[in-house]
C-alpha cells in the first residue's frame, strides 16, 4: 500500500509535535505550567504540554465544524502522532461487504492470532487511515495480525448500521480465518472509544451465537449512552473529548432517545451471555468515559467473565493515537499491546 507523500505543512506539524513531545520531562513540566491535578490524579507533563500547544492554536473545535470538513481535520490530527510506522505488510481487502485493511507483522508465523479492530470517532468520524498508525503499532508490538474494518458512519447511517457492519465483518472472519492466516482459536475483537463499544457488542453477539472468540481488547470504551457518570462531569471540557463532541455523537448516532438503553448501544445494560470472551479494559484517568468503562469491567467480573482493567491515571481520551511521539502515552500503548499479546498467546 502506497501512501501519498506528506506536504510541507504536514512535515512541519509532525516534526513540531515530535520535538515538543520529546523534550526532557523537567522542561515539559516547566513549559506546561502548574501540574493539573483532578480526582487525585496528575496529568502527564507531555500530555499537558500538548494540550497547551493545541489551545494556543485557537482552532475551531471539531464538533463545531461541518462533518465532512471535521472528518478530514480529525484524520490529519490523528496521523500526525504516528504516521509511517514500519510493518511487515499491509493489504486492502473486503470483509463482510466492507473495506478492511490487514496488517501482518514482520515476524508473523504462517498461521497466528488475529485482532479484528474497530476504529473510534464517535460513530461519525474515523476510518482506516485515521487508525492506521495504531493498527501498525499493535500488530508489530503484539506480534499479531490486525484486521481493521471500515463501517458505515452516522449521521448518514445511524444506529444500528455500525453495529450490524461490525457483526457481519466478524462473522465473515470466523468463516474465512484460513484466508487471513488466522488461527480460529485465537481470534480477538478490539477498538478504541466508539470502536471499543462496537467491539464489546460484537463480543456479546459472538457469545450469544456461539462464534469462536478468545479475547476482547476494549480501549476507553463508551458503554452507557445515558452519560450520567462523575467522570463525564469532571473531564467533559479541556481534555479533547468534550461535552459538545459527545452530544453530537449521540444525536447523530441514535435517531431516538429510546435507543439510549438499547444494549447494543449501551453494553453496560446488556445481559451477559455464557461463554463471553475474556476482556482487557483500558481506561484513562482524565477521560469522560473512564467511569463507564470501569463499570463495564466490573459488570463482566460480576458475571464471572475473566477481565482485567487498567486505568492509565495520567492519560486523556485518545492516547492510543500517540504511538510514535512522547513518553507517557507510548508507555501506556506498549502495555496495551503486551496485554493483547498475552491474551492471544
Amino acid at each position: 500500500m502506497e501512501k501519498p507523500r506528506p506536504g510541507l505543512t504536514e512535515i512541519f506539524d509532525r516534526q513540531a509535535l515530535r520535538g515538543l513531545m520529546s523534550l526532557p520531562t523537567p522542561v515539559q513540566r516547566l513549559l506546561a505550567g502548574k501540574p493539573v491535578v483532578i480526582d487525585g490524579q496528575t496529568l502527564s507533563a507531555d500530555t499537558q504540554l500538548m494540550l497547551k500547544a493545541r489551545a494556543l492554536t485557537k482552532g475551531t473545535p471539531i464538533e463545531e465544524q461541518p462533518i465532512p470538513k471535521a472528518r478530514k481535520e480529525l484524520r490529519y490530527q490523528q496521523l500526525l502522532a504516528g504516521a509511517g510506522l514500519p510493518i511487515g505488510s499491509v493489504d486492502e481487502i473486503e470483509v463482510g461487504g466492507r473495506k478492511a485493511r490487514l496488517y501482518v507483522p514482520a515476524d508473523a508465523p504462517e498461521v497466528g492470532p488475529l485482532l479484528v479492530f474497530f476504529h473510534g470517532g464517535g460513530w461519525i468520524y474515523g476510518d482506516l487511515d485515521s487508525h492506521d498508525p495504531a493498527c501498525r503499532f499493535l500488530a508489530e508490538q503484539a506480534g499479531v495480525r490486525v484486521l481493521s474494518v471500515d463501517y458505515r458512519l452516522a449521521p448518514e447511517h445511524p444506529f444500528p448500521a455500525a453495529y450490524e457492519d461490525c457483526v457481519a465483518a466478524y462473522e465473515w472472519v470466523t468463516q474465512h480465518a484460513a484466508e487471513l492466516g488466522a488461527d480460529p482459536e485465537r481470534l480477538a475483537v478490539g477498538g478504541d472509544s466508539a470502536g471499543g463499544t462496537l467491539a464489546a457488542t460484537v463480543a456479546l453477539t459472538a457469545a450469544e451465537r456461539g462464534w469462536p472468540l478468545a479475547f476482547q481488547l476494549l480501549i476507553y470504551p463508551g458503554t452507557d449512552m445515558r452519560g450520567q457518570t462523575r467522570s463525564r462531569e469532571l473531564f467533559g471540557d479541556h481534555f479533547i473529548l468534550t461535552h459538545g463532541f459527545m452530544d453530537l455523537a449521540k444525536e447523530s448516532y441514535l435517531s431516538d432517545q429510546s435507543l439510549l438503553e438499547d444494549p447494543m448501544a449501551s453494553p453496560l445494560l446488556a445481559e451477559i451471555p455464557a461463554g463471553l470472551a475474556p476482556a482487557y479494559v483500558a481506561t484513562a484517568g482524565f477521560d469522560p468515559l473512564r467511569d463507564e468503562g470501569e463499570a463495564y469491567a466490573q459488570r463482566l467480573a460480576d458475571a464471572g467473565v475473566q477481565v482485567e482493567v487498567t486505568r492509565f491515571r495520567d492519560q486523556i481520551h485518545g492516547f492510543l493515537h500517540f504511538v510514535a511521539v512522547g513518553r507517557s502515552s507510548l508507555a501506556a500503548n506498549r502495555e496495551i499491546a503486551a496485554r493483547l499479546k498475552a491474551g492471544l498467546a
